[in-house]
């Protein structure tokens, strides 16, 4: 790996976890590597005739819990480095929430919003063509990622029947309703970010209304804020890819919602109930409470880390903060709850969806939205008395109670199957 590799980041933080454990050698090495990690071209047809290739993977990074479980994105900066640090933190993610599945992920190279319908109709069956052997219901198990929906997972879904032969609605979450999806996907991995927020507000000491900023401002971003708003917080400050909007006084959440559903960046509400455009980097360093990052990886790093005024920082996104800025936050006294703990709504709703597949019956959105939060609170309020036990940030033990999970299964396969399972 390079010395500027993404999953050597992630690996910083199993280590900090393994010093507070007493553990084999052997499962960390088992956990600082990939268990497969499988690359294609898919070839398809344009609309205007021709061909085009592009790069794609998918990555089991371990399944000592059970199956396989993570996104397909699709975006033009997608390597097989990114893929594996997203199928490792997933690896933990679903341990912290005490799910019976392993980590994974899958991408493909590729700017969806440069192909119409129907190319990216053809380039997501061409991916279960070419990883139809490598995924499956008791397997590996994708969902919707970056630039991936319930309608690309219905195309998806609808692929593997075709080549197994069956309906098999368990072999990818976050389907359209009519396919087997399961109600409350859409804002899983924002609602799961809220209950723990609310959950842990007193221990946060947490104001009653507080001035939030967000990054990123697509599925988790847009939910986090309705539902913050809707509570009376004050949203005052969002960015999207192409810029950023904000007002101490408040975004009118209303005005950025409907943009986005035109299609229309956040800024385009700019002089709309008093919203100034400003710069993206400059929203980091707003004057709030609670800072949501909510777009990609490394967006608060050691060059941007102090400029953070936030008490609290909810990590919607995957890897959002790395080591570096980890330090300096927590020097500056701000709490961040961890990637693999605040957005594992979204991994444990996927998990409901194929509880429902594989019994042929679908629960209420009450039932849904009631689960998530027992999980949520329950493992929020374990990995918080980690910290204070231990004297580790939230992060640390967060990795701390995974780790724990993970090394008891690995162990309880006996040592024979360390390297071979």
């Amino acid at each position: 790996m390079s010395e500027d590799s993404l999953l050597d980041h992630a690996l910083v933080r199993l280590d900090e976890a393994a010093a507070h454990l007493s553990i084999d050698p052997d499962v960390i090495e088992k956990l600082k590597f990939a268990r497969e990690t499988t690359k294609a071209r898919l070839m398809i047809r344009m609309d205007d005739g021709s061909r085009k290739s592009f790069l794609a993977w998918r990555c089991r990074y371990d399944d000592t819990r059970g199956p396989t479980k993570g996104g397909i994105r699709f975006h033009p900066e997608s390597t097989a480095d990114e893929v594996e640090t997203l199928a490792f933190w997933m690896t933990f993610k679903c341990a912290v929430m005490n799910l019976p599945y392993g980590g994974g992920k899958g991408a493909v190279q590729v700017d969806p919003r440069k192909l119409s319908k129907a190319e990216l109709e053809r380039l997501s069956r061409a991916y279960i063509q070419a990883f139809a052997r490598i995924i499956g219901p008791d397997r590996d198990i994708p969902a919707p990622d970056v630039y991936t929906n319930s309608m690309i997972m219905g195309w998806m879904s609808d692929e593997y029947a075709q080549i197994v032969g069956r309906a098999e609605p368990a072999v990818i979450t976050g389907k359209p309703i009519a396919l087997g999806g399961s109600l409350g996907r859409g804002d899983a991995t924002a609602r799961g970010g809220y209950y723990l927020v609310c959950h842990l507000a007193e221990d946060l000491g947490l104001s009653k209304t507080m001035r939030v900023a967000i990054q990123g401002f697509g599925n988790a971003g847009q939910h986090i804020a309705s539902l913050l708003a809707a509570d009376g917080h004050k949203i005052v400050a969002v960015s999207d890819s192409e810029g950023a909007v904000y007002s101490p006084a408040g975004l009118h959440v209303d005005l950025l919602l409907d943009a986005k559903a035109k299609g229309q960046s956040v800024t385009a509400t700019a002089g709309q109930g008093g919203h100034d455009v400003i710069s993206s980097e400059r929203l980091v360093g707003v004057d709030c409470d609670l800072l949501v990052p909510a777009a990609l990886e490394n967006m608060i790093h050691e060059r941007n880390a102090a400029s953070v005024k936030a008490k609290l920082v909810l990590e919607l996104a995957n890897g959002p903060v790395t080591p570096e800025a980890d330090k300096i936050l927590a020097a500056n006294g701000t709490v961040i709850l961890p990637d693999i703990l605040a957005n594992a709504g979204g991994v444990t709703v996927s998990y409901f969806e194929w509880v429902q597949n594989k019994q042929g019956y679908y629960w209420t959105v009450e039932d849904i939205h009631s689960r998530l939060r027992t999980i949520m609170e329950r493992e929020g309020r374990a990995i918080w008395d980690v910290s204070r036990e231990k004297g580790t940030t939230v992060r640390t033990a967060a990795y701390v109670h995974a780790l724990s999970r993970l090394a008891e299964a690995i162990e309880a396969h006996g040592t024979q199957s360390f390297f071979t399972s």
